[in-house]
């Protein structure tokens, strides 16, 4: 199991439905509809997860930049609205 190395130092198992949630609630901010957003935050969640998962431990800060990088392929305003807003839900 992967590790996240949180801002102030502590570690937590790895959650993909925090990068999911994440995701859907920016594209949900750009005025994607439902299907939309459940598509996309599924298939950057997955692409994130297996990224992490070669990983041993990565920090929460690593995650938010990959994450930045993916969301961008498939809509670069959900990419945006998740960078500069880092609480959306």
């Amino acid at each position: 199991m992967s590790h996240v190395v949180k801002r102030k130092g502590h570690k937590e198992e790895y959650d993909s439905r925090k990068v999911y949630a994440s995701v859907y609630a920016a594209c949900l901010n750009v005025h994607m509809h439902q299907g939309g957003a459940e598509l996309v935050a599924d298939k950057v969640a997955n692409e994130i997860d297996g990224w992490v998962k070669t990983k041993g431990e990565v920090t929460a800060h690593e995650i938010f930049l990959s994450t930045i990088q993916v969301l961008k392929k498939y809509n670069p305003d959900a990419s945006f609205m998740y960078e500069t807003h880092r609480d959306v839900s």
